[in-house]
């Protein structure tokens, strides 16, 4: 059975939590959140795709 990579578990949350929050800046009509909450989404979710490249990268070697 594979362990649990808890870095990326760490990051797949907090992308879901800004997901929910891009939500509920639309129901409150707040443009400034929808626009920092999807600005978040995207840094958050890249630094999880370069960490995944170089764990990727270090168990290669």
């Amino acid at each position: 059975m594979k362990s649990i990579n808890v870095t990326m578990l760490i990051f797949s949350f907090i992308t879901v939590f800004l997901m929910m929050v891009i939500g509920i800046a639309v129901a409150e009509r707040s443009i400034l959140g929808i626009i920092i909450s999807i600005i978040a989404v995207i840094i958050v979710t890249g630094f999880g795709f370069v960490t995944k490249k170089k764990m990727r990268e270090k168990s290669t070697l």
